[in-house]
């Protein structure tokens, strides 16, 4: 079995996520694809994922390609959590996510929301009915279910679902996507009318059985060397036990790699690459959700300098922004607009070395760039 430092597997995973160096402008959907989706709770997040990786970044580019090109759809995707996918994979995200049985389990919606499975359904397909070929708010898609469904209580607790809980059942099925928010309110539509007039648009169809085998390679081919733990906290659609049967799934397109005393698995592929991997210098700021820092979580510990975790992953699911030198997380940080001026503080764990110093300032200086900012930039300890 191959064996792995954990200094070497960070510095394989950061050179998978264009943080040892840039992608080439104009590679934001190669990265978002790269990544598996840009985690998306918090928009200015999702852009700041994709400016830390791709180089010359247009700070208007994430929302063009929403809004006005359409090669990115939000939805909710991967742990129910909101994501910005590339428009011509999602039928392979949507046909993975119909699998998950996690959202299905009859218990949990007749506790928490009092509705059945088939009441589910049938308030599922008044959604993707009431959104065909319309852009809708939440108000409007409420009151045109209670219309299609002759019934005032599913409208109710639609209008209840504050978080969007009774919705994501028909994002996971491909019958639901964000729309262009109007004003405050958030819209949403149906991914084939919005992608209609597009030329994102995928029209193949995947089999719902190939679906999650080719999601794990996706995942392995970005997150590996990751654990049966790892891909189960990053999917959350099935426990340990399915992320097994997924990894299993691809026989010997998968290996086993031993990471400090930890199996983990990785893409055949790439662990005879990773033998070869040249000593890396990588600095980044990374922003607030950043796919890098989430898909760690399960292992943080190996990636910190000291028992630090509760300053990155903090209660509530927040995660904040960090430091990260060589693909281990040795601070957070925090950046505020101030009129033409960003306000970027770096906290770093442990005082690092004058290159890192640099490194991060100069991070830092790009970062003011992409706002269009001057910087101001301090170390607080």
């Amino acid at each position: 079995m191959l064996k792995l430092t954990w200094s070497r597997a960070a510095a394989w995973r950061i050179r998978r996520h264009h943080l040892d160096r840039r992608a080439p402008a104009g590679s934001l959907l190669r990265v978002a694809s790269r990544l598996c989706g840009l985690h998306a709770q918090v928009m200015s997040s999702a852009e700041l994922t994709v400016w830390a990786r791709v180089e010359n970044l247009d700070r208007r580019a994430v929302q063009r390609a929403l809004w006005e090109d359409r090669t990115l759809v939000k939805t909710w995707a991967m742990r129910g959590t909101l994501h910005l996918l590339p428009a011509g994979e999602l039928p392979l995200w949507h046909a993975a996510l119909s699998t998950s049985r996690r959202y299905l389990r009859p218990a949990a919606w007749q506790n928490y929301f009092g509705i059945t499975i088939q009441e589910l359904d049938r308030l599922t397909d008044a959604v993707a009915t009431a959104l065909d070929n319309r852009v809708m708010t939440r108000e409007e898609l409420v009151r045109e279910v209670a219309r299609l469904t002759g019934s005032a209580t599913f409208a109710a607790k639609l209008g209840e679902s504050s978080w969007g809980t009774i919705l994501k059942p028909a994002a996971f099925s491909g019958r639901l996507c964000f729309g262009p928010s109007l004003g405050q309110r958030v819209r949403f539509t149906h991914p084939d009318t919005w992608l209609a007039a597009s030329s994102s648009a995928a029209n193949s169809k995947i089999d719902p059985q190939a679906a999650p085998a080719a999601i794990t390679r996706r995942y392995l081919a970005a997150y590996g060397p990751a654990t049966h733990h790892d891909l189960a906290r990053w999917w959350n659609g099935g426990g340990v036990g399915t992320a097994r049967q997924w990894i299993a799934s691809l026989g010997e397109e998968v290996t086993p790699v031993d990471v400090e005393g930890v199996q983990a698995w990785m893409l055949a592929v790439d662990a005879r690459r990773v033998r070869e991997l040249p000593p890396l210098r990588s600095v980044r700021l990374l922003p607030g959700f950043d796919q890098y820092v989430v898909a760690a979580s399960h292992h943080a510990e190996h990636l910190l300098p000291g028992d630090f975790r509760r300053r990155v992953y903090r209660p509530q699911g927040w995660i904040s922004p960090v430091l990260l030198v060589n693909g281990r997380m040795l601070g957070t940080w925090r950046h505020e607009m101030k009129s033409s001026r960003v306000e970027v503080v770096i906290h770093p764990f442990v005082m690092p070395p004058v290159w890192v110093r640099r490194a991060a300032a100069q991070e830092a200086e790009r970062l003011a760039a992409f706002l269009g900012c001057t910087l101001s930039l301090a170390w607080k300890t």
